[in-house]
């Protein structure tokens, strides 16, 4: 499928358009906006952080949350923090196959990930496992999304808005 991304622009995006055409994603600035897409299969892909215009650290869960289904190897070497990497122990019970070996991390992607109850660490965290559960097989419930509201205003109605299935929990439910 694809995705129609109102007011984002190529040259705002740095290094990440780079590493994310490598992968198999394909970005096109329109007038008003980017369409991104997906043709074929991903292929891995490395990337270390950054700062800007490089990669940015931010964008490292989200993208090792990719790397985890696409072809081949990865690695992702964390240049800008340390303990970054908390949301791996997470898509690795979702079935990832990820190593850290002090600041990288290397992914083996595996042809489908499955749901399972995680538990998100941070705000990238919560973002990477919402993505990660998108494209699992069966439910995934994404616990402590308390830090996904820090930085994210109404994510799952906007994702809904996209045909994704996913829905926001009571506590307790």
């Amino acid at each position: 499928g694809s995705v129609f991304l109102r007011g984002a622009r190529l040259d705002h995006l740095g290094a990440t358009v780079r590493i994310l055409r490598e992968a198999g994603v394909e970005i096109m600035q329109q007038p008003d906006g980017l369409t991104v897409r997906r043709l074929n299969g991903l292929v891995g892909s490395d990337v270390m952080t950054e700062p800007y215009p490089g990669f940015p650290t931010d964008m490292q869960a989200q993208f090792m949350a990719l790397m985890a289904v696409a072809d081949g190897g990865s690695m992702v070497t964390e240049m800008i923090f340390e303990n970054r990497f908390m949301h791996v122990s997470e898509l690795n019970r979702m079935g990832a196959r990820i190593n850290v070996h002090g600041a990288s991390a290397i992914i083996r992607g595996v042809s489908a990930l499955s749901g399972a109850p995680v538990m998100a660490t941070d705000l990238r965290a919560s973002l990477s496992l919402i993505l990660a559960g998108l494209t699992a097989a069966g439910e995934t419930v994404v616990n402590r999304v308390y830090h996904l509201d820090r930085g994210y205003e109404r994510l799952e109605e906007k994702l809904a808005s996209c045909n994704a299935r996913i829905e926001r929990l009571r506590d307790g439910a």
